[in-house]
């Protein structure tokens, strides 16, 4: 299936629904989960679950969700996660990545690394306007969501947390990010241009501030705030 039909798969209000809770989650969801959390009937969502699927647009496997094994642990259950593979539509037909990932493999052959986070932070902070640097953390979670990272937050010091969180803090990883295919092959280079980037729109001297922390599938970059500064 293309990418257009992938996309016109979208269309109907329902699906859309259960894709968009799917990939919000970042994780395996079962059908009656995603029933319930859409408002729609069970039947209904293994329906239009199974068409995102049949699109490409999610990725299926199966689990006990019992939490259970052996005898009587039941059948094991049909799961859904979001699909890796991007899916575009250009009218004309446009090659951006290309260009992405030409440029990017000079500027690392001629070692424009300082050069590329100066022009990204520059943008950071032009993206920001005559906004103040900082803000506390929903307020910057709300313009990362804006821009397609999909942060959500992961616990506070002394849970999970980031290697390298303060004690007491707060760790928003990010569940996507919008330089993925770029990234994967020029990963030091394009990561440290999307830190600069971060640390230009939200500033480095607020409550909220931006590092490294990479895990496979997720953005490279954290966010880190205090405990009490969820405002």
């Amino acid at each position: 299936m293309d990418d257009i039909d992938a996309i016109a798969a979208l269309q109907d209000p329902v699906r859309r629904r259960l894709y968009e809770y799917v990939a919000a989650q970042g994780r395996e969801v079962g059908r009656n989960e995603a029933a319930e959390a859409t408002g729609v009937a069970r039947t209904l969502a293994a329906h239009h679950l199974d068409r995102l699927a049949e699109a490409g647009l999610l990725d299926t496997g199966s689990r006990r969700l019992t939490g259970r094994s052996g005898p009587g642990a039941g059948r094991p259950a049909k799961v859904y996660t979001r699909a890796l593979e991007e899916r575009a539509v250009s009218l004309p037909a446009r090659d951006y990545r290309t260009a992405a990932e030409l440029l990017a493999e000079a500027a690392e052959q001629a070692g424009l690394d300082a050069g590329l986070c100066a022009a990204a932070r520059r943008r950071g902070e032009a993206l920001r306007g005559s906004a103040a640097p900082g803000g506390g953390l929903e307020e910057v979670m709300e313009t990362l969501a804006a821009r397609g990272y999909e942060p959500h937050l992961e616990g506070a010091g002394g849970d999970r947390g980031a290697e390298g969180a303060g004690e007491g803090a707060v760790v928003v990883r990010m569940r996507n990010c919008p330089f993925h295919a770029v990234a994967e092959r020029f990963p030091p280079l394009v990561c440290g241009m999307n830190l600069a980037l971060l640390e230009g729109l939200i500033g480095t001297d607020g409550p909220v501030r931006a590092r490294m922390d990479a895990r496979p599938g997720q953005c490279c970059v954290v966010l880190e705030s205090s405990k009490n500064n969820g405002d």
